[in-house]
């Protein structure tokens, strides 16, 4: 391996790790050892306590003040906006809708979960980043918090990501983000979403259970691992279940 590959990869891992850094410092702010504090201790106490160094610790709270968590200030230190912290659905974040669910101290299941594999059309094939006719597996389900029906998601994911002949095997009714990271080695980074207040068709109403005078919320979605590569496309209705807050920041 040649110097430029191993620096790449030590680049990316240390990426990896300021992330997981970055969640573990926001969990312990919103319910461990940081809730409640106004300030975070020091980047080098920081990177004492958590076994890093500064320079991953820096790289996370970086992170965090992105997302609104914190505010670094030269004199006074990292200071924790504990109203962000507590926010919770933050639809300006990407998040996964079964975790949401447990957030929200309810059971998560899915079914009605069908499996279909089709050719990719001119839009799939622009959405993916695939050629006109490659195969593309789609994924039907509907997921429920505890015994309440509240979204119905289709998710298209091209085929070349799976393992010969196996992809109709996997258990799609779990979280389609671990089954990527599981099955493909594949994370997925970023989504574009585009959001709209629709009816629906009879279809998607009848399956979700929702009254006529109640309108859904779709969030059409390309998710996208490292180096811009789009992994999925998604159409997910919500129902009124859920309660998204948006975080507007001015740069």
């Amino acid at each position: 391996m040649d110097k430029a590959t191993q620096a790449n990869q030590a680049q990316l891992g240390g990426t990896v790790l300021s992330q997981q850094i970055a969640i573990r410092l926001l969990k312990e702010m919103q319910g461990g050892v940081f809730k409640g504090c106004s300030r975070l201790p020091a980047e080098v106490d920081l990177a004492s306590q958590l076994g890093v160094s500064r320079t991953v610790i820096r790289d996370a709270l970086s992170e965090l003040e992105r997302e609104g968590y914190v505010e670094r200030v030269r004199g006074i230190g990292t200071v924790v906006n504990a109203r962000i912290v507590a926010l919770s659905n933050r639809l300006d974040q990407k998040f996964e809708y079964s975790a949401m669910i447990r957030a929200a101290g309810h059971e998560s299941h899915a079914d009605r979960v069908s499996i279909q594999q089709i050719f990719a059309d001119s839009h799939l094939s622009q959405m993916l980043d695939i050629p006109n006719g490659d195969p593309v597996l789609v994924i039907r389900k509907r997921v429920f918090a505890d015994d309440i029906p509240v979204i119905y998601s289709v998710d298209y994911l091209p085929m070349a990501l799976f393992p010969a002949d196996s992809a109709h095997q996997l258990d799609f009714a779990q979280p389609i983000f671990d089954l990527l990271s599981e099955v493909s080695g594949l994370t997925v980074h970023s989504t574009i979403t585009h959001v709209n207040a629709v009816l629906g068709d009879q279809n998607v109403r009848q399956i979700l259970q929702v009254p006529s005078h109640e309108a859904l919320l779709l969030m059409e979605e390309q998710s996208f691992c490292r180096l811009a590569k789009p992994v999925m496309y998604s159409l997910s209705y919500y129902t009124n279940f859920f309660d998204f807050t948006i975080l507007r920041k001015k740069f």
